[in-house]
């Protein structure tokens, strides 16, 4: 693994210490110089598949500070190296030396030998060629031109000292000598003029092989750049596939097992990266670091008593016979539901399939590089026929998880269900990279579930910049969930993240016990080349204000090199005084777990010098498992069963709900040429709102009056009495004025 003996050699390899910042400091990385070329990798397996940074040598300073060190700067781009001794620092400062003058005489080769001239295509040449041609017929044209002004000029000074000889008054002979004067200097100065085209000329002609060898090059790196990243998304998706499909990676054993950092090199700070933005996550470091343990059920006999005692922490009561966690063991749609299929009307079952347009995302978003998602003007293309109003409610797919929450008796028992609850919201976005539709302000989107599910459901869009929603929904079942979210999006030129940002409150009615928890941030990668894929990465901390119980979910983020199960999910609910009863553990795209913890003891000091916990728990039983996808769904912006009604037509609904909206109703019946007339016509319309409502604001402050701004309609804004924060809560009436079917103060924004 050492450096070969010869600097001089075409690639030369070998183990360098890279700064990275002040808390890991140097780190052992491996770096390979090759064609003017310096590249470092975590470790030489890396170099098949993953480099960290390359600098050009061609334009970088080196220097060195110490008998050890080198420091290579690059533009913006500094590396501070240190070698093993000073041998070593000298051996590469050599070949680094060597590599940047090869480098510089490659790209300022300047020989005028055709023969070693780079190959153009015909039409550069010709283009170049062509241009010359112009410049050499311009200059004929100012030679004739010239010419004419010479002879002419001869002639006038010819006609002016005649005009001298000639007795004329003194006034009059002094004019006709500053006039051949000026005759003089304006021969002189066309002439310099003249010299100076032929002087462009000539240096044009002798630069012609040096611009078009370096538009040439230029041409090849971006080519070369072009066939590495595709070459890499290619990679991207082999390793992804060979992790899928190895044999260990789907666990099997009765425990999971959680660190607190470096789940792959056991290294400090191999497993985080460092200068350099990239898609490889590593586990977060605040989440609690436990193993779990599945007790034998020889010891833990089961007996006549229900769940409701678990946060005793006795095995006894893990009962399956009367639990309400007996109940959610039936995980399939058609069983877990089977009394909620026989709605009093009938939903449909698909939409039109997706036409097969092609467009290139690329093309659009690398102008959008760092700025906000929601002011990028985006065709239908990349958009599914939903408004970003349908998609909150789509939150309420698993809403039988909060009807059986309402039946636990336990505090701790009943947070296992939220918990289930909230993972279960990102089940649907593990295929839908498209983007829903930005709603106009004032739309809002009903979804009236009441006889059939026993709740009703209302979202309105509250504020435009930034794009906020409120959304409230009432169970006659025994709970209400309201939030208020804020999209927070950012395109960061690799992938795309996505930060929802507000509080999701969740009461039931019986007990009083409020729930307060915040979503995790999506990311969806591969916006340059590649199959798009959506992550969720981050941590969910789920509080119930009224008894102080807490848990603490973590989403681990996906990582090619992890043995871990992708999208996995875990976490521990404990109580007011922090003890542990249950663990919870499965993956947001697929299940969610429970299992009960019977002891709890300290485990091993992991390698960054923290305790873990090991808790014993009780077999685990499933809370959630993701519903089947209907049949098509690739075809129909994989929808799952509710998604595909949610935009279904309803009557007696509001003007402006989403449902109503023609670009959206265009797009989902596959018309999108239409569909994206329409949707720049309502941007238009909405602008002309907006600037109207500026000029109201600028004329009120002029007269020393107040002006309130826009103003929800069914949601006010007030100050949250646990959380202290600015809300918008709803104010009723919307359900009253459907009755009554009086939408005469709806606005009109279609």
């Amino acid at each position: 693994g050492g450096p070969p003996s010869d600097p001089g050699s075409d690639t030369y390899k070998g183990w360098l210490f890279k700064w990275t910042n002040y808390l890991k400091g140097y780190q052992r990385r491996w770096f390979v110089l090759s064609n003017g070329l310096l590249s470092y990798y975590r470790t030489q397996a890396e170099m098949a598949h993953t480099c960290r940074g390359t600098i050009n040598l061609s334009t970088a300073h080196i220097d060195t500070e110490d008998s050890c060190n080198i420091v290579l700067s690059n533009g913006g781009r500094t590396y501070h190296l240190k070698a093993n001794s000073e041998v070593e620092r000298q051996r590469w400062v050599t070949a680094l030396e060597l590599a940047k003058a090869k480098a510089i005489r490659m790209r300022n080769n300047q020989s005028d030998d055709s023969g070693d001239e780079e190959p153009a295509s015909q039409s550069d040449k010709s283009e170049l060629h062509g241009t010359l041609k112009t410049l050499s017929s311009k200059l004929e044209d100012l030679s004739t031109c010239n010419d004419l002004i010479a002879k002419h000029g001869a002639a006038l000074q010819r006609s002016l000292s005649e005009l001298e000889n000639l007795k004329l008054p003194s006034e009059s002979g002094e004019k006709i000598k500053a006039v051949n004067e000026r005759a003089t200097l304006f021969r002189i100065t066309s002439n310099a003029m003249i010299n100076a085209c032929r002087d462009f000329l000539d240096l044009a002609e002798t630069h012609s092989r040096k611009w078009q060898r370096m538009l040439q090059y230029e041409r090849e790196q971006r080519i070369r750049l072009e066939e590495t990243i595709e070459q890499l998304a290619k990679q991207h998706n082999s390793l992804e596939r060979a992790c899928r499909g190895a044999p260990g990676l789907s666990s099997t054993s009765t425990g999971i097992t959680s660190t607190t950092k470096g789940s792959v090199q056991s290294a400090k700070g191999e497993a985080s990266d460092e200068d350099e933005e990239t898609e490889y996550f590593d586990a977060m470091e605040d989440a609690p670091a436990f193993i779990t343990v599945t007790a034998d059920p020889k010891h833990h006999r089961r007996s006549g008593s229900n769940l409701s005692g678990a946060s005793e922490g006795h095995p006894e009561d893990w009962n399956l016979e009367d639990s309400v966690f007996e109940s959610s063991n039936q995980s399939s749609y058609n069983e877990s539901t089977c009394k909620d299929l026989l709605p009093k009307k009938r939903r449909r079952t698909r939409i039109p399939d997706k036409p097969n347009y092609s467009l290139n995302l690329w093309s659009i978003m690398k102008n959008c590089i760092g700025k906000e998602l929601s002011k990028i003007p985006m065709p239908v293309n990349f958009n599914e026929p939903l408004s970003m109003l349908q998609r909150l409610t789509e939150d309420l797919e698993y809403h039988e998880l909060l009807d059986k929450a309402v039946k636990c008796e336990s505090s701790t028992e009943q947070m296992c269900f939220v918990a289930a609850f909230s993972v279960s919201s990102y089940s649907t976005t593990v295929h839908r990279t498209a983007k829903p539709f930005n709603p106009l302000l004032g739309e809002t989107y009903e979804l009236d579930r009441l006889e059939e599910f026993g709740f009703r459901s209302l979202c309105e869009q509250v504020s435009h910049h930034p794009p906020a929603a409120a959304h409230h929904v009432y169970s006659k079942r025994g709970w209400t969930l309201w939030q208020e979210i804020t999209i927070a999006s950012k395109f960061r030129g690799k992938y795309l993240s996505i930060m929802p940002l507000g509080a999701i409150h969740l009461e039931f009615h019986s007990s009083g016990n409020h729930y307060i928890w915040r979503k995790v941030t999506s990311t969806v990668h591969n916006i340059i080349v590649g199959k798009l894929w959506i992550d969720q990465s981050g941590e969910i901390e789920i509080v119930n204000h009224k008894s102080k119980d807490k848990c603490q979910l973590k989403f681990t983020p996906y990582s090619y090199f992890s043995r871990d199960v992708p999208r996995k999910v875990t976490g521990v609910v404990s109580d007011a005084d922090g003890k542990a009863h249950y663990v919870m553990s499965g993956t947001w795209d697929e299940k969610m777990e429970c299992s009960k913890i019977v002891q709890s003891s300290h485990g091993s000091t992991s390698t960054e010098g923290k305790q873990k916990t090991v808790y014993q728990t009780l077999s685990p039983k499933v809370l959630w498992k993701k519903y089947p996808l209907p049949e098509n769904a690739e075809n129909m912006y994989f929808f799952s069963d509710l998604a595909l009604t949610l935009n279904e037509p309803e009557e007696r609904v509001a003007p402006t709900d989403s449902r109503l909206r023609p670009d959206q109703r265009l797009m989902e019946s596959g018309r999108w040429d239409e569909a994206n007339v329409e949707k720049q016509r309502l941007e238009e319309k909405q602008r002309a709102v907006r600037r109207r409502r500026e000029a109201e604001a600028v004329e009120a402050l002029e007269e020393g009056k107040d002006y309130e701004g826009y103003i929800p309609l069914w949601f006010e804004r007030k100050v949250d009495a646990v959380t202290g924060e600015l809300i918008c809560i709803y104010k009723g009436g919307y359900w009253e004025a459907k009755d009554k079917q009086d939408w005469s103060m709806c606005p009109d924004i279609f």
